[in-house]
């Protein structure tokens, strides 16, 4: 095993699951938030993506991509005192197919998301990772977390 690598050289990893990645619990955010506060809450964690989640239900609506909102900010698309709804990425809830990315999801089924995404509609930076019913968020997995954990993981 040690010695067989996936298609973009990862080295097969078999066993391994998300949960090894220890994903910090996902950090949620509001529609009707200002984008200054949900901007505090991930530069104070240093997260890069923060989910969207209904008031109501905590339904998943969407994300918020903070290199993708710093830019907004900067062309004047956004401003720090708009709401988390003007900016954020909704999640179409019709006549799209969503990978399902759970703790027990092994890592070389992650790496495929990461690098294909689903059906091959190109590859993603994170992926939302929840319980298998899809009901709870219970963290957010990067492409940079994977590489990190490859780096660790001794050979």
């Amino acid at each position: 095993m040690g010695s067989e690598v996936s298609r973009s050289g990862f080295p097969l990893v078999q066993v391994a699951t998300v949960e090894d990645l220890d994903p910090p619990p996902a950090l949620s955010t509001k529609p009707t938030e200002p984008i200054s506060y949900a901007l505090m809450n991930a530069y104070e964690r240093d997260y890069s993506h923060l989910t969207v989640v209904s008031e109501d239900t905590r339904a998943l609506l969407g994300y918020l991509n903070i290199p993708r909102l710093k830019e907004m900010l900067k062309n004047g698309t956004v401003r720090e005192t708009d709401h988390v709804e003007k900016a954020m990425q909704k999640f179409q809830r019709s006549g799209k197919v969503y990978k399902v990315i759970t703790m027990d999801t092994p890592l070389e089924e992650l790496e495929a998301f990461f690098n294909e995404g689903v059906r091959g509609s190109g590859s993603q930076d994170f992926a939302v990772v929840t319980d298998g019913n899809r009901r709870f968020v219970l963290g957010v997995a990067t492409k940079g977390d994977l590489e990190e954990f490859v780096k660790r993981r001794p050979a």
